[in-house]
């Protein structure tokens, strides 16, 4: 074999990996984007709840004026949120307020039999499920992208075309911590 065939063959090579890396990464920026979707969506669906469970409660607690208005307040944040750290943090002071705002329903058993108040929180539970899914997709997909970008030669080829690291969609640590339901 010539020494030109031999360099030929090496190029290709280098060339053919190169490619072939850029769009392993590339792949993982646009799995990143659909997980993220993913996210997107259960948490609009959560948000168009957040008002019919609001005015659920608001007959049997009247009283609870603060913490209807706290979970507005999450809702409009997460409303307005763009990138996934807002999101993230908009979303976990969501979490905590709703898990106060079911937590009240203890104290009004009327409101706990309430056939709308259940099919409610039954709706808020599955719509929870599925974002919780929907956040360990992303955070896989994350993960996946991150390690070929920052493992040899993927770091390389990364910082060639300009790859940044990814964020996870990570709880905060409010949401970390048992709610605590105080009359």
């Amino acid at each position: 074999m010539s020494p030109t065939l031999i360099l030929i063959i090496a190029i290709v090579l280098i060339v053919l990996f190169v490619w072939s890396t850029y769009n392993a990464l590339a792949t993982g920026k646009v799995r990143i984007k659909e997980a993220f979707s993913g996210i997107d969506v259960q948490l609009k669906r959560r948000v168009d709840l957040v008002p019919n469970l609001i005015s659920t409660v608001k007959g049997y607690a009247k009283h609870e004026k603060e913490l209807l208005e706290n979970v507005t307040k999450a809702r409009s944040s997460l409303m307005n949120a763009s990138s996934t750290h807002e999101k993230a943090v908009s979303d976990n002071m969501l979490s905590s307020a709703l898990k106060s705002l079911i937590g009240i329903s203890e104290a009004y058993p009327d409101l706990k039999a309430s056939k709308n108040f259940l099919a409610l929180q039954e709706e808020l539970s599955d719509i929870e499920a599925k974002i919780a899914y929907a956040r360990q997709f992303f955070n896989t997909n994350v993960s996946g992208y991150n390690s070929t970008l920052v493992n040899f030669p993927g770091s390389v080829i990364g910082n060639l075309f300009g790859f940044k690291q990814e964020e996870f969609f990570e709880a905060a640590g409010a949401e970390r911590k048992n709610v605590e339901v105080k009359f």
